[in-house]
């Protein structure tokens, strides 16, 4: 076995050595060469091609400092972005694992001499946020990505209309009330204090009194009244019984008309059903790939959503052969299972609740399902259309 063997001792050492970081000052940033050693870095600078890299580095020494700093700085806040996002974080722990790459440019190359100085001028230009704590510097990322601003609109919009929806209801209920209360005189209720005019008197309450003179009363009259008044006693009876089968289908009348509390509900539930989006896609959901762009090895086969991205991207898997594809909700459509399958309702009101497939209408295209999960479960909906639903994996 030879010296320079691949499996030889010393050849494993020096593909360890040459994996891990070594010594800043034998590091050659113009030539991007590492050497182990001061004796290695001194042959080194003694060789040809470094004397013909610091000859050209000679010509414009400001070109490849702003090249070195451009390259610094672009890397680091990319892996602050990618590591971190928008989180407050120690500059030193983002240091440290930029510096972890073996073939990351070296600060010493840059125009900023310390991370100190750096990080100060990050705060400067804007692209950071930084404060000084006893700890040492803090920063933490600003996104300015046109997706990321674009969706912090949405949001803020969306939270403004869901505000502009509470006071209309608000004001809604104001104004039922105000108009149950007009015409109707509030009655204030009095309260007067117990009193007895002697100490030794006993204080009671009849609270059957009207009652039993009532039944005096009328006792007395029928006891007093003849034969003949009988009719006149039977007519009014049956005047009485018409009095009290008007008032109880007025009372009905009256349970019929709609509260406010049931008229909201009401608005509530038409605003759900007509809140739909232009996206569907949601996980473990069967769809069919519509387009012909794939070849017909993929044109017409079934697959199961593995993963949503950004909404209206879906990277799915194929079930006859298992392959991997990523692709716009545009080339995807959905698929009806038979009855009695469950389903997951992908828009309108219902959105995210499973159910299970009552029936299919194929003049209106259109199905009838059975709410399975959420508050709303055991319902029944009719009129589903198919875009709305998939069958679920």
């Amino acid at each position: 076995m030879g010296k320079s063997d691949f499996l030889t001792p010393k050849a494993i050492a020096n593909r360890i050595k040459s994996k891990g970081l070594q010594k800043l000052r034998w590091y050659c940033q113009m030539c991007q060469k590492q050497c182990r050693d001061e004796n290695g870095f001194k042959c080194h600078c003694m060789s040809e091609s470094h004397q013909r890299q610091l000859l050209l580095a000679s010509e414009n020494p400001q070109q490849f400092m702003d090249y070195f700093s451009e390259e610094f700085r672009n890397d680091f806040l990319e892996l602050l972005r990618r590591r971190f996002g928008t989180k407050r974080v120690h500059n030193n722990i983002v240091y440290n694992e930029y510096i972890s790459h073996r073939e990351h440019i070296h600060m010493n190359a840059t125009q900023w001499e310390t991370l100190t100085d750096f990080t100060k001028w990050l705060g400067r230009e804007g692209l950071c946020k930084v404060d000084e704590t006893p700890k040492g510097w803090y920063i933490q990322y600003i996104d300015r990505d046109p997706e990321t601003i674009r969706r912090q609109l949405e949001l803020e919009k969306k939270k403004k209309q869901d505000l502009d929806d509470e006071e209309k209801t608000a004001k809604f209920i104001e104004e039922q009330v105000r108009r149950g209360l007009e015409g109707k005189e509030q009655e204030v209720p009095t309260f007067t204090e117990l009193s007895r005019e002697n100490d030794e008197e006993k204080v009671t309450f009849n609270l059957s009194k009207g009652a039993c003179s009532s039944s005096g009363a009328t006792s007395s009259k029928s006891s007093t009244l003849g034969p003949s008044a009988l009719k006149t006693i039977g007519s009014s009876a049956s005047v009485k019984r018409k009095e009290s089968s008007q008032s109880s289908t007025q009372s009905k009348e009256k349970k019929k008309k709609k509260s406010a509390l049931d008229e909201i509900m009401e608005i509530e539930e038409e605003k759900k059903r007509t809140a739909r989006t232009d996206y569907w896609l949601q996980p473990e959901i069967i769809v069919k790939i519509i387009t012909k762009k794939l070849g017909e090895k993929y044109h017409k086969k079934k697959a199961i959503v593995k993963e949503v991205i950004d909404k209206y991207t879906a990277v799915v898997k194929m079930i006859d052969s298992g392959d991997k594809l990523k692709l716009d909700q545009t080339h995807l459509e959905t698929v009806i299972p038979a009855p009695g399958k469950r389903i997951l309702v992908l828009n309108g009101g219902y959105r995210g609740n499973e159910g299970t497939l009552e029936s299919i209408n194929e003049k209106t295209f259109s199905a009838t399902i059975v709410i399975e999960t959420g508050p709303l479960k055991g319902r029944r909906v009719e009129g589903i259309q198919y875009e709305d639903i998939s069958k679920l994996a």
